[in-house]
């Protein structure tokens, strides 16, 4: 089952990098009394990822705090290492939490994992957006096509606001 508006999000634990080293955040740290953007992509470094998705959320960041959001996050499933290196490589570090769904627990949780491994990529996520209010689901838009990045961009999100 694929998560919906209205659904609470699953529990679940990421790992990301902080000023002081590798983390562990769950979803009720991340969630609990906030209003966030999260985004999901199939892969860091990937072309759509790197050149059209996350440029749009790390260039409206400011907007989007402005808009009453308190935290904005990209998941995806890679190792905390690989997110680490692409928030730095991507200039989104210190304004976007790169969160690492390292074995795609979060993600199967969600109803959102794709099998891209005709690409060699393997199991990884839908590409998606959704807004979450103190852990439930406000709106949520998933692409038709992992490739394409128009119903989940930072302009489709900051119009939901």
């Amino acid at each position: 089952m694929t998560i919906a508006i209205g659904d609470t999000i699953p529990a679940a634990t990421f790992k990301e990098k902080t000023a002081d080293g590798p983390a562990e955040i769950t979803t009720e740290q991340l969630f609990k009394g906030k209003k966030v953007v999260l985004f999901a992509v199939p892969g860091a470094f990937t072309p759509t990822c790197t050149l059209n998705h996350l440029p749009g959320y790390v260039e409206n960041y400011n907007l989007l705090v402005e808009k009453g959001i308190d935290d904005v996050a990209v998941v995806a499933v890679n190792d905390w290492h690989v997110m680490s290196a692409w928030a730095q490589a991507s200039g989104g570090f210190g304004k976007i939490r790169f969160l690492a769904d390292w074995d795609a627990s979060f993600t199967k949780a969600l109803g959102l994992d794709i099998d891209l491994s005709g690409g060699g990529l393997g199991v990884r996520s839908k590409r998606y957006a959704m807004i979450v209010d103190d852990g439930v689901v406000k709106h949520i838009a998933v692409e038709e096509n992992p490739g394409q990045a128009t119903v989940s961009s930072a302009s489709s999100i900051l119009e939901q606001l």
